[in-house]
């Protein structure tokens, strides 16, 4: 089962790596394969080239083991001890949508495929950044339990996101970025189209 989702991880980081969605300093991918048990890539892990042994296995309970696990584990182990329905959780950057995060409070898509997918989606100021990491872990799953969303945008940060299916997770980073990108692109229009 490990193995099985191990190559499930690797397949998937890989696409978000060549989309630019993680990268060598930012970026986690886990799968849960029991109840208190979840397999998440390792902190020097680089995510075009992921092997198995980029992988730790990890329990709730905490052993030498999490020294060598990414800086996100802790907040994928409280997404998965207070989402029941999480399974895999992914933490990225994807640019546009990490940009559109620092000047606005949600993100409405305006393209089809993004508008089909997602409504307004909120975008989580957590104000400094000095204490981010002492407070991210009870935060991010907090914030995705209050607002009943599997994606967390988080100003200036990137986004959290839970599902029952991997593909799932690529798929709704893709859709968003792509709509960050349009909301872009189509204000740089707006803009010109003003001064002439």
């Amino acid at each position: 089962m490990e193995q099985y989702l191990a190559d499930e991880l690797k397949h998937v980081s890989l696409s978000m790596f060549r989309k630019d969605f993680i990268g060598i300093f930012h970026g986690s991918i886990s799968a849960r394969v029991e109840h208190n048990k979840f397999l998440i890539n390792k902190k020097d892990a680089i995510f075009d080239d992921l092997k198995r042994s980029d992988f730790i296995e990890l329990y709730s309970k905490k052993d030498y083991r999490w020294n060598e696990a990414s800086m996100d584990a802790d907040i994928h182990l409280n997404i998965y001890k207070n989402i029941n329905e999480a399974k895999y959780v992914c933490y990225a950057m994807p640019p546009f949508l990490t940009a559109y995060s620092l000047a606005h409070s949600s993100i409405t898509p305006k393209d089809y495929f993004g508008s089909v997918k997602f409504d307004t989606l909120p975008i989580y100021d957590p104000k400094l950044f000095d204490d981010w990491y002492e407070r991210a872990d009870v935060e991010i799953y907090r914030q995705m339990k209050e607002q009943k969303r599997k994606v967390l945008i988080i100003k200036g940060y990137g986004v959290y996101i839970y599902d029952r299916d991997i593909f799932q997770i690529a798929k709704s980073i893709a859709l968003l970025e792509n709509s960050a990108k349009l909301l872009y692109y189509s204000n740089g229009f707006e803009t010109r189209r003003e001064f002439r």
